[in-house]
Order: C-alpha cells, then structure tokens, then sequence
C-alpha cells in the first residue's frame, strides 16, 4: 500500500502534496495551489451522521478527480488541495472557479437524505507570483481560503495581497488612499470592498 495515499478518498496525503509542490519549486516550475474546505462539513457529520460525511468527502474525491485527474490531494479531515503545475493564477483561478461550479451542479450525486446542498470554498495562489518556496506558497493559499470565507463561501478568492484589478487599472494615489482608509474604517479588506463595488456595477448594467 502506498504510504501517501489516503485510505477513506483514495487521493494523495499531505505528504504527497508536499513532495509535488517542493519538487516543482525547486525546478523553479511555476506552480499553482489551491486549498479547498467543504462548507459546513461538520454540521453535515454532526446532524447526519459520520457514515454520511465519509460518503460526501468520498463523491468529492470522485468529481476532483473527473475535473482535475492527477493534481487533486487530500490534505486532512475536510481540507483537499489542488495542485496546477505550469498554470498561471488566472488560469488556476478559473479552473478552481470551473471546480466549484461542476460541485455546485452535482448535488444528486451526493444524495444527501435531507436534500441540503454540498458546496466548496477555495483559496488559490501561485509561485512564483505570491510564494517563494513551499511554505510561503501554502501560507498564501491558506490566506486566500481565509478571504473566501469571510465573503461568504461557495466562492474562489485570491491572496488578499495580489489586486489583480488594481494592477491592471489606473487608479490616482489619492482614490487609493481613500479606499484604505474606508477599508480601515469598516474594518474590511481592500479586495473586498473592490469585488463589491465591481458586483454593484455588474448589476447596474447588466442587461441579461
């Protein structure tokens, strides 16, 4: 039996994951990493019984498998990771975002008795971009995954500290300014004060 393999998932450990991403730093590969919680897990093996969270982290093994074969691992409990060698943080974000999506849609396949939804929340970054080494890398992941839950879950998020609008888009010294300090005075992250004023202009103006 292999040691790195996970009994209950069948995906690889921790470890497995560990010795992907150093082998892949230390080529100086570029190399993504998303970290994935299921959302409300403990509810789901508390009020349902633990027979029936086996069985959700089991089909969630099975549709990672589906959506990114040979790059998904289980971490430990309900945390999985995923690992995208060669991709950059827009295309992780969208495959994470795609992966999200495909679970969100696949809620007959966990036939849950009282019908309640199976939904993930994920937190990517990549080296080089937002990590220099392994354990800088997993940090940001795990800062991103932090970010998407205080959105609110079900959702992807990037680290707090990469502003992929920001650094697209020119903004004057002053407006940068002034978002730090009303995201001060809310007590909220720039990003987040970003990502919904961009959801209030998509409403405003979408048609569809």
């Amino acid at each position: 039996m292999n040691k790195h393999i996970d009994s209950l998932t069948g995906l690889p450990s921790r470890k497995a994951l560990e010795n992907f991403l150093e082998d892949n730093i230390k080529k100086d590969n570029p190399v993504a990493l998303a970290l994935i919680d299921v959302d409300h897990f403990m509810e789901i093996n508390h009020e349902l019984g633990s027979d029936t969270g086996d069985k959700v982290l089991q089909t969630l093994a099975e549709l990672f498998r589906e959506a990114v074969p040979s790059q998904a691992f289980r971490v430990s409990g309900d945390e999985f990771a995923v690992a995208l060698p060669g991709a950059t943080l827009e295309q992780a974000f969208l495959k994470m975002e795609a992966l999200r999506v495909k679970i969100e849609q696949s809620q007959e396949r966990f036939g849950l008795e009282d019908h309640r939804d199976v939904t993930i929340t994920v937190g990517v970054a990549q080296y080089p971009r937002d990590a220099k080494n392994e354990q800088s890398l997993n940090r940001a992941a795990s800062a991103a995954l932090m970010t998407a839950k205080e959105i609110g879950r079900n959702q992807v998020a990037l680290a707090p500290n990469e502003e992929m609008i920001m650094k697209s888009c020119y903004y004057p010294s002053s407006a940068v300014r002034k978002l730090k300090t009303l995201a001060e005075q809310l007590n909220k992250k720039e990003s987040f004060l970003l990502r919904e004023a961009l959801n209030d202009l998509l409403r405003k103006y979408d048609q569809n």
